[in-house]
C-alpha cells in the first residue's frame, strides 16, 4: 500500500512538473483515492457468533425453526447426549405400559462391573441389589450414570444388544440423519470391559451430527414433555436413607444454583468422552419461548477442552436467540388474499365460495427480517363442483423468505397451513342445472361467433 501511495505521488509531480497537464492534476488524486478504497477492508458479513465449538445449532423448541447452525451436518461423537435416546425409549415404554416406574431390576456381573467405576459417572451399585426403574432412571438423567442406563437398556430390550438396535430403530423412525449408535450411554466401547453390544467394534462410540442431536432433543420435548421434570433437578440423594446413599450433582452446570446458571434452563444433557470432547444439549423457556442448543467439543480461550466452555457456548446461543429474534404473526387468523377472496363453484346455487387460511402462521424469525417473510398462496385447483362443504381443503398457504439466508427447519419441511372454504355451497335443482346448462351452451355458442367473426378480420 505504501509503494502504491509513493508511486502515485511520484507520477502525480513528475507529471505537474513536465507537462503542466490540468488532465494529470484531476486523474492522479482520483487514482490516489481510489487505491486507498480498494485498499480498505470491505465490511464483513456476519462470521458466526464467535463459538469456540467442532459445530453448533439453536433452534425453537415449539416450530423446530432453525435459528443459528455451524457446521451442524457433520457425524461427530455425542458421547452421553446419547442418553436421550435411553431416556426417549423408557418414556416411550411408560406410557405403552410395556414398563413401570417401580418395576424392579437386579444388577447384572456387566452393570456391577461397570457401577464400581466412579470415573466413568456411576451411582454404585450392589451385586446382590434390586433398584426400581424410576430410581435408575433418576441416576441417568441427573448424574448420567452409565450402569444405571445400561439396567434401564436391559429391562427394555433384555440386552444391551438388542436395545441398541431399537435406538437405531427410533432414529430412522425420527428421520435423523448421519447417526450411529453402538451402545446405550455414549462410552467409547473400549470402556466396557469387554462386554460391548454384539455385533460393534471395541473402539467404537455412538456419533450424531448437531443437526440430529437437536432434532432428538426437539422431538423428545415434544413427546415426551415431562423429561423436563427429572433433568430440572439440579441435585439430588440417591438412595437417601439407606447406607449406599449418595449426592449426585447434575452436570448440566446452568441449573438454578450450579456454577453456570442460565436463568430458564431446565434441561437437557451433558456428554464427554476423548473423541467426543465437552459437548452438550441445553433448552431454556423465557417469556413463552423455549430454545433448544446443542455444542459439540467445546473449547475456552486457549483451545483447551473445558466443562464450562460447553455452557459458556450455549449462554451466547440463548442470548442469541433471545436478543435478535421474535415471534411474529406472519398469517393471522382467517387470512384471504386480496383478488383470492373466493374460489368458483360449479353446480351449486352459489357460483363462489370465500376461501382463507384454515389457521394462523407465527415465526420465529430475526427481528430486523421480519418484513422479509411473506405468505404465498398455492391454489390445488381453479373451481369446485358442488356440494361443497365447510372446510374444504382447495390449496395452502407457504411462508417464504423474500430475499437472504434461512436455515429452515429441524424436520425439513416448510411452515405452511391449509386454505380451505370458510362456507359451504349446495348443489343446484334440477330447473337451475338445466338453465345453467342452456346459459352456458349458449354462451359457448356465442364464443365460437365471436370468435370466428374476429379471426376474418
Amino acid at each position: 500500500m505504501a509503494k502504491e501511495v509513493k508511486y502515485i505521488l511520484e507520477g502525480f509531480f513528475v507529471n505537474t512538473a513536465k507537462k503542466k497537464s490540468w488532465f494529470s492534476l484531476f486523474l492522479v488524486p482520483l487514482l490516489f483515492i481510489s487505491s486507498l478504497v480498494m485498499s480498505s477492508p470491505s465490511a464483513s458479513a456476519e462470521t458466526g457468533l464467535g463459538l469456540n465449538v467442532d459445530a453448533a445449532i439453536l433452534i425453537d423448541a415449539e416450530t423446530g425453526k432453525i435459528l443459528y447452525e455451524e457446521n451442524a451436518d457433520k457425524s461427530l461423537g455425542i458421547a452421553s447426549m446419547s442418553k436421550m435416546m435411553t431416556e426417549y425409549l423408557l418414556l416411550d415404554a411408560i406410557k405403552e405400559g410395556t414398563i413401570t416406574w417401580d418395576q424392579q431390576y437386579r444388577v447384572t456381573e456387566y452393570t456391577y462391573k461397570m457401577s464400581q467405576n466412579r470415573a466413568l459417572s456411576n451411582v454404585p451399585l450392589r451385586a446382590d441389589g434390586t433398584y426400581s426403574i424410576q430410581e435408575l432412571y433418576e441416576a441417568m438423567a441427573i448424574y448420567s450414570a452409565n450402569a444405571a442406563t445400561v439396567g434401564i437398556a436391559e429391562t427394555i430390550a433384555g440386552t444391551e444388544t438388542e436395545f441398541v438396535k431399537l435406538m437405531n430403530k427410533k432414529a430412522e423412525e425420527l428421520g435423523l440423519e448421519g447417526y450411529k449408535f453402538v451402545n446405550s450411554t455414549g462410552l467409547n466401547n473400549s470402556d466396557l470391559f469387554g462386554m460391548h453390544p454384539a455385533g460393534t467394534g471395541d473402539k467404537d462410540e455412538n456419533v450424531m451430527p448437531a443437526k440430529s442431536v437437536a432434532k432428538l432433543a426437539y422431538h423428545l420435548l415434544k413427546d415426551h414433555p415431562e423429561v423436563l421434570e427429572t433433568s430440572s433437578i439440579p441435585k439430588k440423594v440417591f438412595r437417601e436413607g439407606t447406607d449406599d446413599e449418595i449426592e449426585m450433582e447434575n452436570w448440566n452446570w446452568m441449573l438454578p444454583g450450579l456454577i453456570s446458571e442460565y436463568e430458564g434452563v431446565d434441561g437437557l444433557k451433558t456428554g464427554s468422552t476423548l473423541l467426543a470432547g465437552q459437548c452438550f444439549t441445553g433448552t431454556v423457556e423465557r417469556n413463552g419461548t423455549r430454545l433448544i442448543a446443542v455444542v459439540m467439543n467445546a473449547k475456552d480461550s486457549k483451545g483447551n477442552s473445558s466443562r464450562l466452555a460447553r455452557f459458556d457456548a450455549a449462554a451466547k446461543l440463548f442470548e442469541h436467540g433471545f436478543n435478535q429474534f421474535t415471534k411474529v404473526e406472519v398469517v393471522p387468523s382467517n387470512y384471504a388474499f386480496k383478488g383470492n377472496e373466493t374460489i368458483e363453484v360449479t353446480k351449486g346455487k352459489e357460483d363462489q365460495v370465500a376461501i382463507a387460511a384454515k389457521e394462523p402462521i407465527s415465526l420465529v424469525v430475526k427481528s430486523s427480517e421480519k418484513d422479509l417473510y411473506v405468505p404465498k398462496l398455492e391454489l390445488d385447483k381453479e373451481s369446485l363442483e358442488a356440494d361443497v362443504e365447510k372446510g374444504t381443503v382447495v390449496g395452502k398457504v407457504v411462508v417464504e423468505k423474500t430475499e437472504g439466508e434461512d436455515y429452515g427447519f429441524i424436520d425439513g419441511k416448510s411452515y405452511s397451513t391449509d386454505v380451505v372454504t370458510t362456507g359451504s355451497v349446495e348443489r343446484a335443482g334440477f330447473v337451475s342445472l338445466f338453465f345453467q346448462g342452456v346459459g352456458s351452451f349458449f354462451g359457448n355458442v356465442w364464443s365460437g361467433i365471436t370468435g370466428f367473426i374476429g379471426g376474418l378480420f
